[in-house]
């Protein structure tokens, strides 16, 4: 259980750096750099989690003597895992990133989508309901519950390939000591 705790912890901490090192650089604080941040934070974001899954998958399948089976099921057991732990961190992680370091952030996105509406050409009765629910969707709960879903999603894809990958069959006679 360590290695899966190790391994997740490792990447929701990375993820974090991450999105401190945008904030630090000023792509959350600027509408026009928000587009920018995203591609950003999705390509680290998929460095992160292919690194942190494939040594974890690695080292849990290191942990097992040579003569056991550690087949794809087990890899992707291990990978799920590491992928269930960086999501709860990263969850909380997101929560206080936007209640706490940049509480403005929230308003920024819905600033930005609410322009996007509007150049559409959007508008009335139809924009305002549209906007109550972008309001309550660009909050810091509905947030974290979607970084907790999009990450959980994301590292059991991510798992799948790794265990493809990283699975090790059973040798057919012992090995020779």
């Amino acid at each position: 259980m360590k290695t899966y705790l190790l391994y997740g912890f490792i990447s929701a901490l990375a993820g974090a750096f991450s999105t401190l090192a945008l904030y630090f650089l000023g792509f959350h604080s600027d509408p026009s750099k928000l587009s920018a941040a995203g591609w950003i934070g999705s390509l680290t974001g998929l460095v992160i989690t292919s690194t942190c899954t494939a040594l974890g998958v690695k080292a849990r399948r290191d942990e097992w003597p040579a003569a056991e089976d550690s087949g794809y099921g087990s890899a992707l057991w291990a990978g799920t895992l590491i992928a269930v732990v960086a999501a709860l961190l990263s969850a909380i992680f997101s929560y206080a990133y936007y209640t706490v370091i940049n509480p403005g952030f929230c308003d920024l996105m819905y600033q930005n989508a609410a322009s996007k509406l509007e150049a559409s050409g959007m508008s009335g009765d139809r924009l305002e309901k549209v906007e109550a629910v972008n309001r309550w969707m660009l909050s810091p709960v509905p947030q974290a519950v979607s970084v907790l879903i999009i990450v959980l999603v994301f590292g059991f894809l991510v798992s799948l390939v790794v265990a493809a990958v990283l699975k090790r069959e059973a040798p057919d006679s012992p090995p020779l000591v």
